[in-house]
């Protein structure tokens, strides 16, 4: 069976970036716990899908995904710094969940849902990053397809339930109707 459209596939790989002309591991799907999708629907980079498309369970891949087909390229006006005051709760800074190295779900102005990197946390302010952590970055795959296979009617609906416990944007303080409560995003 090939990889198409509505098909659930099974990849195992590594996907590596250059970093000061050496290879650096970013990621790594193992046979024990491949990445597992349903082409065409979406989930993956589209440059991502068009590389595999077509392959079959056996087969191996190899190829590289240009910033511009990735993540786009790194924009420093997507480096911001927040005031530390909206990140209190109940009054106080929270300096547990608002640390360094810490990815946060957010939303801007316009009530779109983004997450950001916390990049530094200073006296007054909190300089995140809104970039995508491999913005700017070229991404090279290599591995194999472990199986391809037509959905079944479980699998499209754990696919297409909403985010079990929470709302789509990650956090866990959501009602049941999926609404983001006090304290996310």
């Amino acid at each position: 069976m090939k990889i198409e459209d509505e098909k659930i596939v099974s990849l195992s790989y590594d996907l590596t970036v250059d970093e000061d002309g050496q290879a650096e591991l970013m990621e790594k799907a193992t046979k024990e716990h491949p990445l597992t999708f349903m082409f065409g629907m979406g989930m993956m980079l589209d440059a991502f899908e068009k590389n595999v498309e077509g392959l079959q369970a056996g087969d191996k891949f190899s190829f590289t995904l240009s910033p511009e087909e990735a993540y786009g390229e790194f924009i420093e006006q997507k480096v911001v710094e927040l005031p530390k005051n909206i990140f209190e709760v109940d009054g106080k800074f929270d300096e547990e969940r608002i640390a360094e190295g810490e990815t946060l779900p957010m939303m801007d102005a316009q009530g779109n849902r983004l997450m950001g990197s916390v990049l530094e946390v200073k006296s007054e302010v909190v300089v995140m990053d809104f970039n995508h952590p491999l913005a700017g970055e070229t991404l090279h795959f290599d591995g194999e397809v472990l199986d391809v296979h037509d959905a079944t009617p479980e699998e499209i609906a754990a696919l297409t339930q909403p985010f079990e416990g929470g709302c789509d944007c990650g956090c866990d303080s959501c009602d049941s109707d999926h609404e983001c409560g006090e304290g996310c995003c």
